[in-house]
């Protein structure tokens, strides 16, 4: 399948219309709203099920198939920030708080985007490691933790010793213990724990219902982009472009990566992706903590309103073609 032919089919897949169609209603001051309850539900749902299925896969999985891929994403996760850090200090002329604001989003992934990668290749008949899931969730705290890190001198310039570990350890907490890491991390240990047999027993509400949850899902987050679009004028034409070419790039990075470390065309679409990906609930909320003074009009514009459609509409496929690329031998 060539390039267009993915990107026809990711066009015309019922979640990537259902942005549109959010998109689309905020622009026309359409007055359709999820209530938070329910967007907090889909929410909770999605990252849960996304563990469990993973966690259910793991069964018989060895530790010398997953090392290799983990090294791969956990050295993704850790370098992705740092350079993208000094891409927009030096070429973008960001200051060093809304620079390592904006790493840390870059650097972290988004779990619905992968979601959406998990359901493009199931349009595609196309299998992946059972494993994938543990890596999205390996990849999700590090590259915040490296993007805060590289503000710390100046985000530690003011206001007490203890104070400044009071913030630290608060965004820390908040990082460890957010929805996001547990969900993903406690339904991947109940899914190996129950193993097949018990993921069977919730299939029915855990599997059958996931693309459907996730159409509605992304309905909403069409809503929330919609909103958005209105701050693309603050972002600047440079922000503007970053947010598409360097998760382009990173997408190519990880597609490759994925190639040397073994990994199939699924797998290593599902690395690309995590690479491309830009994170819009956990970063999101540790930076509000340790980075207050970071600008959301850039950190949220360039992650939500730019990179994630890009990415759920045109990256996803270009990350597959380049994938099989990879496998066919047709690059590198």
């Amino acid at each position: 399948m060539s390039v267009l032919e993915s990107l026809i089919q990711s066009l015309m897949s019922p979640m990537v219309l259902a942005f549109a169609l959010g998109v689309l209603a905020t622009l026309l001051r359409s007055d359709l709203k999820f209530p938070e309850e329910i967007y907090a539900a889909m929410t909770i749902y999605l990252l849960f099920a996304i563990g469990l299925k993973g966690g259910a896969k793991l069964t018989g999985v060895s530790v010398s198939d997953l090392w290799k891929p983990a090294l791969a994403g956990l050295s993704l996760s850790l370098a992705i920030p740092v350079w993208t850090f000094f891409i927009l200090q030096r070429i973008g002329k960001l200051d060093t708080i809304n620079a390592a604001a904006i790493a840390a989003h870059y650097g972290s992934v988004s779990a619905v985007t992968f979601g959406e990668a998990q359901a493009f290749l199931g349009l595609q008949n196309l299998a992946s490691e059972p494993f994938m899931p543990a890596l999205l969730a390996i990849m999700e705290v590090p590259a915040i933790i490296v993007a805060l890190l590289l503000a710390r001198k100046s985000v530690l310039q003011g206001g007490a010793g203890p104070r400044q570990e009071n913030r630290w350890g608060k965004v820390l907490h908040e990082l460890l213990t957010s929805k996001g890491i547990l969900l993903l991390v406690g339904g991947l240990i109940i899914g190996v724990l129950g193993g097949k047999k018990g993921f069977d027993q919730l299939a029915p509400v855990i599997d059958v219902p996931f693309r459907g949850v996730l159409t509605f899902f992304l309905l909403e987050v069409g809503l929330v982009t919609g909103r958005r679009l209105a701050d693309l004028g603050k972002a600047g034409p440079f922000l503007l472009g970053f947010a598409v070419i360097l998760p382009l790039l990173h997408g190519i990075l990880g597609a490759g990566l994925g190639h040397v470390v073994g990994l199939s065309v699924g797998g290593s679409t599902l690395l690309a992706t995590l690479a491309a990906s830009a994170s819009y609930i956990a970063a999101p909320a540790a930076v509000r903590i340790a980075l207050p003074q970071a600008s959301p009009a850039l950190y949220l514009t360039s992650s939500l309103a730019v990179t994630f459609p890009f990415n759920v509409v045109l990256g996803i496929p270009i990350y597959y073609s380049v994938a099989r690329a990879f496998a066919s031998g047709a690059i590198g």
